[in-house]
């Protein structure tokens, strides 16, 4: 799913607010941004975006995405992440492929995620990883998935160790090794490949990844043998009314490992959390809930 350790941004002068949006850069933006002025940030970033800015354009996503500065609205978000995501932009084909992924849409979200992936991020690495070992929107490769899954690990992504310990639980030793020599090669190569900017973007900040709590990834259950169930938690006229109930329930311990599925229905989304081996799991699970006035029903799940 995180991404939440950011280090805040030096705040320039007041000359700043004298020069011309237009002329204004993606730094400015994230500045205003920082002060909560969100408004002023999406009008630094739109011209920026408009004229092929990436990082304006992953920016101008992020904004639609959180309801930050514009409504919320996922559709000019999906846009302005794929835009960036085509040039090659990192945080917004990681951010893109969650969004896709998280939206049922596995295989196009897979896509973009193997992208990010292969240049080392350990959430894309992670939920790429879970999808090869399950076959989620993609061929079956359990041997790969657990390479880009120990690589999340190595790079201490908390939901990717514990990921792996699943994955440990219910994979061979000899097909484990394999997955460890595919990682340390793909490490390798990658580290060859990879310029030294990275010192240097550091030092630069001009995208908001790793400051929005949001653009951590999903948790990414292991599908274990036999699995198919889930549990509806309800249909909301606002997917972000789902995204929210999830987000508030996602650490009781009945959902702990669990991921979101939310399914369009007409006007309504509805929310069901899948990972549950069998129809008795999902049950218990509801009824953990229960007890919190959570109510939920199992439901058949595709994984």
């Amino acid at each position: 799913m995180g991404a939440k350790r950011w280090q805040a941004l030096l705040i320039c002068g007041p000359l700043l607010w004298a020069v011309p949006v237009s002329a204004q850069s993606v730094k400015a933006g994230i500045e205003a941004w920082q002060k909560a002025d969100y408004s002023r940030a999406v009008a630094i970033w739109r011209p920026l975006a408009e004229n092929g800015d990436a990082d304006a354009q992953f920016n101008l996503g992020q904004a639609y995405r959180l309801g930050r500065g514009v409504k919320i609205d996922l559709g000019p978000a999906q846009v302005w992440l794929e835009r960036a995501a085509s040039q090659g932009h990192v945080d917004a084909q990681t951010t893109l492929g969650l969004l896709l992924f998280g939206n049922g849409n596995q295989a196009e979200g897979a896509r973009w995620l193997k992208q990010a992936a292969e240049k080392g991020e350990a959430r894309a690495m992670l939920i790429y990883g879970t999808a090869l070992f399950n076959g989620d929107g993609v061929p079956q490769d359990r041997v790969l998935g657990y390479a880009y899954v120990s690589r999340a690990s190595a790079q201490g992504l908390a939901p990717a160790k514990a990921t792996l310990t699943q994955m440990d639980g219910v994979m061979p030793l000899a097909d484990r090794k394999k997955g460890l020599a595919i990682a340390m090669l793909k490490a390798k190569t990658q580290a060859k490949a990879k310029p030294a900017s990275k010192q240097a973007a550091k030092n630069t900040p001009r995208t908001l990844a790793s400051r929005e709590p949001a653009a951590s990834p999903p948790k990414a259950p292991i599908a274990a043998s036999g699995s198919g169930w889930a549990i509806q938690l309800g249909a909301f006229s606002k997917r972000s009314s789902a995204e929210a109930l999830y987000q508030k329930l996602s650490s009781t311990p009945s959902l702990a490992g669990k991921g979101p599925l939310y399914v369009a229905a007409g006007n309504v989304t509805r929310l069901q959390v899948t990972g549950f081996g069998s129809r008795s799991a999902a049950a218990a699970a509801c009824a953990a809930l229960a007890k919190s006035r959570h109510a939920c029903f199992p439901v058949a799940s595709k994984g």
